[in-house]
């Protein structure tokens, strides 16, 4: 029986992406719409996603603003109660994030099923807030930091989520006549790829053959080529690209933060990588994620504060002995042995489909 789903996300792509890949794996036995803030609507395709609803929560972080705020928030839920009502949503799933938080409350009170979804290895804040009004939720893991002990009976185990693109697509890319190193910074770009490691890149390249592929902030990707240009390194730098996939399937190495999405899109291409968790990153999710696959011997980290005294040493040492990179990729290929499209699409649907 087809069961009409809504899927709460938004804010950042994190949270958006896992959004659409739940979509995808539930919307050809089901009814299934996204509902996202204006934040997190830039991470949709807007042709595929053009009737998204809008639920524009506000963040509760400005104490001048909170009664103002909360009279928003209370508006929402009404609003929310009548968009679950009238399009006779029996199912809920939440990304995480505040921004769910009016769809959960209309939820609640309409006794809906709900879900929670939590892709990083520390309890998120929103989920921890909803984790006892939820059916289960749905992780990469049990060994997850900060979670009730007495709810772990809800935890449902699935493999990471990757759009169905990264599927059967290894990379296979070792190793042409230049060392291919893709940096990852997000579409922000991160300051310390930006500003520091470009000075690292120069010495390595006086002793190896690379090329450098590099994610940026627009406003940097004209200075970025002409520094890496000017000292005569192959490059391409870029802020936004579609067709994301190819240049993971075309790298040898990345180095990149940590966001649970972007790991799994490693890991599921086998590419190794140089996790570098952002410091700041809520509860240090980032930094557990990283040990996560550090741990199944899948990638090297380095702690930012240490970033800039070892990554040269680390890229060198990789260049020079290709061993201990190959052993990264056949753990890499160890990891996902089991992890399908097919499999993962049973599990989500066995999960919802329980009661």
């Amino acid at each position: 029986m087809r069961k009409n789903i809504l899927i709460s996300t938004g804010g950042s792509g994190g949270h958006v992406i896992p959004a659409t890949i739940l979509e995808d794996h539930l919307s050809k036995t089901n009814e299934v719409i996204i509902s996202t803030d204006k934040r997190g609507f830039k991470y949709l395709d807007v042709s595929k996603y053009k009737e998204a609803e809008i639920i524009d929560t506000p963040r509760i972080k400005n104490i001048f603003l909170f009664p103002f705020n909360l009279v928003r928030i209370l508006f929402l839920s009404i609003k929310s109660f009548y968009l679950l009502k009238n399009k006779n949503i029996d199912r809920i799933i939440s990304t995480g994030g505040y921004m769910s938080l009016p769809l959960i409350l209309a939820a609640k009170l309409l006794k809906l099923k709900i879900y929670l979804f939590e892709p990083n290895l520390i309890l998120g804040r929103a989920n921890k807030f909803f984790i006892n009004s939820c059916e289960k939720i749905i992780c990469y893991t049990s060994e997850i930091k900060n979670f009730p002990k007495n709810l772990k009976n809800k935890i449902e185990i699935i493999d990471p989520l990757v759009r169905k693109e990264f599927y059967n697509k290894e990379n296979k890319n070792f190793i042409k006549k230049k060392f291919n190193i893709l940096v990852i910074g997000g579409s922000q770009g991160a300051a310390i790829f930006d500003n520091n490691l470009k000075k690292i890149i120069i010495k390595i390249a006086k002793e190896f053959p690379i090329k450098i592929v590099q994610q940026t902030n627009e406003r940097n990707i004209a200075n970025l080529e002409k520094f890496y240009s000017e000292n005569k390194i192959e490059n391409t730098v870029f802020n936004y690209d579609k067709n994301f996939i190819n240049k993971i399937l075309e790298t040898d190495l990345c180095i990149t933060r940590s966001g649970s999405s972007t790991l799994a899109e490693l890991s599921i291409t086998n590419t190794p990588f140089v996790a570098v968790p952002l410091a700041t990153s809520k509860d240090n999710h980032q930094l557990e994620n990283a040990n996560f696959y550090k741990k199944k011997g899948c990638c090297w980290l380095l702690e930012q504060s240490v970033f800039e005294e070892e990554i040269e040493q680390l890229l060198k040492d990789i260049l020079k002995n290709k061993m201990d990179y190959l052993k990264k990729k056949q753990n890499l290929e160890k990891l996902n042995y089991q992890n399908t499209w097919i499999n993962v699409n049973q599990k989500i649907l066995n999960i919802i489909n329980e009661n």
